[in-house]
């Protein structure tokens, strides 16, 4: 089953729900001391709740962006595929693409695509239609 952002009938492809988990993790463990949402209040409400309501996606639009920039200064091997047991490892193991230089560019969807590109343009798409962002399953 694959998790992506629904911005009403828009569909962001992501992957899998351990690699959305991943990427959630890493921020939180790299980012904000290992406790989810104290820095990001957006990263709290997406795992809470799921969803990102609309007078909450203006700030989350900000966070995104200082998100990538932050995770620019972390090598690919700070990635923390799941910060409930920091033993686990991504399926993938440390066999990456050349092409992953920092942790901003190490997420990429099933689509190909890089990850916080496709946040931000979910997040951007909520904004301009005035509606909430959530995580759905397909």
């Amino acid at each position: 089953m694959s998790v992506g952002f629904k911005v009403k009938f828009y569909w962001y492809q992501v992957g899998s729900a351990d690699f959305l988990f991943s990427f959630f993790s890493t921020v939180a463990c790299n980012l904000e001391s290992g406790r989810q949402g104290e820095r990001f209040h957006m990263m709290k409400s997406l795992c809470d709740s799921g969803k990102l309501r609309s007078n909450e996606l203006p700030a989350a639009l900000d966070e995104v962006m200082q998100i990538r920039s932050e995770l620019k200064s972390f090598s690919a091997d700070k990635v923390v595929w799941d910060m409930e047991d920091l033993s686990k490892q991504p399926p993938w193991g440390n066999s990456i693409s050349p092409e992953i230089t920092d942790l901003s560019n190490y997420f990429v969807t099933s689509d190909g695509e890089d990850f916080m590109t496709i946040f931000q343009h979910a997040v951007e798409k909520a904004v301009k239609l005035g509606t909430e962002l959530e995580i759905s399953n397909i």
